[in-house]
């Protein structure tokens, strides 16, 4: 078993990589316990579901993810080239997670959000509320471009929506497809998508 100090944290990383991996209702308690490596006292002294651990797992996943958007949008970067570098590391990423671990994962919010979106508040709750900020930092460089005049869209907060869709549904189909080379031209298709390179609508 860990440490006492650190089986919280054990859990946290076992139900997300588990639930990313599989899905919510096909992971159980006892697999959680078993990845993390703790007994299964251990998970109902720290929480009193597996809900409840979901929720905090993704809260601790984005705690973590931030600072790496955090440098990826940085206003000292172009925007397009924010959004260009954030598309590249995505199709990176998932190619990696295929050939470590067999299969493209996704988005581990949009997944768990849509598997439980009718069924479990206290999840929801803190997938959207995750998304919201996630989503600012596509809307923001977006929006940064049209000022700068970079896009050809009347309505930048409206793309940025649009955007954000294109991306979320594009992984979804690597992921059904299990071809992280469906992500490869992910940025081209978002700067089609804004227009560059076209004149202002």
């Amino acid at each position: 078993m860990g440490r006492t100090s650190d089986t919280r944290e054990r859990l946290l990383h076992a139900a997300l990589e588990l639930v990313w991996e599989q899905s919510y209702h096909s992971v159980g308690v006892d697999a959680i316990c078993e990845r993390a490596g703790v007994k299964k006292g251990s998970f109902y002294h720290f929480f009193s579901s597996k809900a409840e651990l979901t929720a905090e797992a993704i809260q601790t996943h984005w705690e973590g993810y931030k600072p790496l958007l955090d440098g990826i949008f940085s206003p000292t970067v172009p925007p397009l080239e924010r959004l260009a570098t954030y598309f590249g590391k995505v199709y990176e990423f998932q190619k990696e997670r295929r050939e470590v671990n067999g299969y493209v994962c996704g988005c581990p919010y949009f997944d768990l959000g849509t598997e439980v979106s009718s069924l479990d508040s206290t999840i929801v709750a803190k997938v959207t509320g995750v998304l919201d900020q996630y989503f600012r930092y596509i809307v923001s460089a977006v929006c940064e471009a049209h000022t700068q005049k970079l896009i050809a869209v009347a309505d930048p907060v409206a793309a940025g929506r649009w955007l954000i869709n294109y991306f979320e549904g594009a992984l979804m189909n690597a992921r059904i497809h299990n071809d992280p080379e469906l992500l490869c031209d992910l940025s081209a298709g978002a700067m089609q998508l804004l227009g560059v390179g076209r004149s202002e609508l």
